[in-house]
């Protein structure tokens, strides 16, 4: 395709998106040349220029409420505002009809721009994602195919500057990637072999070889997407009640019209043109229009907001739901701490060498899986210390190591297993010390005696505690719930300053827990990564996953955070409470507004120019009001 025919394309594309406001603006222009008509006597002329301005201007409105009307078998402002120009019509105001008309397309252009702005983040999204990818087999050079055509398990190459096409695993290079597009974070993370990669990204600095891990359909990217679709296709249960009240209040305003055009001529003396009028200019003041947009733009703005800041919510109701939340129940283990442990203290016998001590250590614990070992060795490669290979060993399951190297045997594990008097008598205090610490203490033992001991613990994230810090600056408890025993909940819970912990708790208990929170404060949020998360995730008020947790989690939670950032959790109840005081402002001016204006029709103080001002223009200040939520600034 050439680049005429492209901009042709983005042409008309921007054309169709803008036609409610370019029609609208043209209905504007013929109401004044109609107007200008009408002032040199040219009656005819202007009547049928005002008449081409109303079906320019209306048409996008009235059809989509006439459509509505029919497909619910109920009525609905736009009826109104089409009854309310047919009777300015009727009774001579060909002007004041045709503003009316205008400044409806106006804000109804307005609503749309709202909707779509909401829907361009979505195709956005859908543009980050490549449709091509450089495939690798074997030998042979890399050949561009449709990202459709991949399966798990191939190899892709990603060049410098381009967008990574697939979630997978990186199999040869290490280099920068932007991860904004996921997380929201604007600082580049660097990822090294067997690290993870998702679709989406971008590859900065160097060329990777990638395997394909997940399908296409499966990845993480994707199910960013279906989540926000699915989040700006729900309404809030403030959006439902207002869509239930608008059926009624509209039977009521075309009710009291009805009555309007009969009773003041009967009961007040009006003439039969004055009580038309008034009847008029009720319909146009009494349409909800501001009323009906006083949530929904904020909502999808909101919604919009918190995608491009790496906190996707399933609908708005979730949003609505953290303005309130009491009191967050946080798991402990990869949540508020890192998930993994870390090597705090190593004490070594005093008539041996720390370093080849760490080394014989790590050689050994190298041999394990064990969470503890992996960290012992980590600690070890970190520090450049040698890690012997070739070292035969035997596991005893829930105890500990037993080694030989050169001939001599090691015991690496609990007291019990090393042997407990040795142990004690082993840097006694130190020991006990660390273990009051919330730390957990392994012993190595050589032909000696106990060689050294090395503490370990789960450390809490740095983030967690000013996230627990701002959560409580807004008003908001944190409870941690932990399986670890009470000593190592309770240093966990003082490190992370949360308000209440429960120690010992089983993943079928969490639930009951949940609950019996939600009796002392109604409002209860979770946040949870794992499969023993869930049930806790679905009973809160609100469940909130971590981005890295699993899948189980992220389709049960309500809200899922994209980075592991619990900080992410404030700025999402900060969203909610300003997107509530929106929302409120809107629904307290437009019904304001709307009284006001009632009262002023039948004092006669406002006549149909001035309520069709005053009416339309409450309804785009509440539109803009409510597009205000796109700003980051929270």
């Amino acid at each position: 395709m050439d680049y005429s025919n492209r901009e042709n394309i983005n042409l008309n594309e921007k054309v169709k998106e803008h036609a409610e406001l370019i029609a609208a603006l043209i209905s504007g222009l013929i109401i004044l040349l109609a107007w200008r008509m009408d002032s040199n006597g040219l009656e005819t002329a202007s009547i049928l220029a005002y008449l081409s301005a109303f079906i320019i201007g209306g048409y996008a409105k009235a059809k989509e409420g006439i459509l509505d009307t029919i497909e619910n078998r109920s009525l609905n402002v736009e009826i109104l505002m089409i009854l309310a120009a047919i009777g300015s019509a009727i009774i001579g105001y060909w002007t004041e009809g045709a503003i009316l008309i205008f400044i409806f397309a106006v804000s109804g252009a307005l609503e749309t721009y709202a909707m779509n702005k909401s829907h361009r983040e979505i195709s956005a999204l859908m543009n980050l994602q490549p449709e091509e990818a450089w495939l690798v087999r074997g030998a042979f050079e890399p050949i561009k195919v449709p990202v459709s055509s991949l399966t798990v398990g191939d190899h892709l190459l990603i060049k410098p500057g381009e967008r990574i096409p697939v979630d997978g695993v990186i199999f040869k290079g290490t280099s920068s990637i932007d991860e904004s597009a996921i997380t929201g974070e604007s600082m580049p993370v660097t990822k090294q072999v067997e690290e993870e990669v998702f679709a989406g990204t971008v590859n900065l600095s160097s060329t990777l070889t990638i395997n394909m891990t997940k399908p296409n359909t499966e990845s993480l990217f994707q199910k960013i997407i279906t989540l926000v679709q699915s989040a700006q296709s729900e309404k809030s249960p403030s959006q439902q009640f207002i869509e239930r009240f608008e059926g009624i209040y509209v039977k009521f305003v075309l009710l009291a019209v009805v009555v309007m055009m009969f009773l003041p001529h009967y009961l007040l003396g009006w003439d039969w043109t004055t009580t038309f009028y008034r009847a008029m200019v009720l319909l146009v003041v009494a349409s909800p229009c501001a009323l009906v947009a006083s949530i929904m733009p904020a909502t999808l703005a909101a919604i919009s907001n918190g995608a491009r800041n790496g906190v996707l919510f399933k609908g708005g109701v979730h949003l609505e739901h953290l303005s309130v939340l009491k009191l967050l129940a946080v798991d402990k283990t990869g949540t508020l701490t890192e998930g993994a442990p870390i090597v705090t203290d190593i004490i070594v016998r005093e008539d041996l060498n720390k370093e080849k001590v760490i080394s014989i250590l790590a050689s050994i614990e190298s041999q394990s899986n064990h969470p503890l070992a992996q960290a012992i060795t980590k600690y070890a490669k970190e520090h450049s210390i040698e890690i012997l290979s070739g070292i035969e060993i035997e596991d005893v399951p829930g105890w500990g190591l037993n080694a030989t190297i050169d001939g001599n045997t090691f015991k690496v594990g609990k007291p019990e297993f090393v042997g407990r008097e040795e142990s004690q008598t082993f840097a006694n205090q130190s020991a006990e010390t660390l273990a009051e610490e919330g730390k957990t203490v392994i012993f190595m033992k050589d032909g000696s005696g106990i060689a050294a001991l090395v503490a370990l613990k789960d450390t809490v994230r740095e983030e967690a505690k000013q996230a627990v810090t701002l959560l409580k600056q807004l008003g908001i408890n944190v409870a941690m719930l932990t399986g670890d025993n009470k000593k190592t909940a309770h240093i966990i819970a003082k490190e992370a300053g949360v308000h209440d912990y429960i120690a010992e708790c089983l993943p079928e208990t969490k639930v009951n827990h949940i609950k019996g929170y939600m009796e002392d404060y109604k409002y209860v949020g979770m946040v949870g990564d794992g499969i023993n998360d869930a049930p806790a995730l679905a009973t809160s008020t609100v469940g909130i996953a971590m981005g890295g947790g699993t899948d189980v989690a992220l389709e049960t939670a309500d809200v899922v955070l994209m980075k592991n950032d619990l900080s992410k959790i404030a700025y999402a109840v900060r969203l909610s409470k300003k997107m509530q005081r929106i929302v409120k402002q809107n629904i307290i001016f437009s019904i304001s507004v709307i009284t006001l204006l009632i009262i002023s029709n039948f004092l006669q103080i406002v006549d149909l120019p001035l309520g069709v001002i005053g009416h339309e223009g409450s309804t785009i200040l509440v539109i803009l009001n409510g597009l205000r939520m796109l700003n980051n600034k929270i």
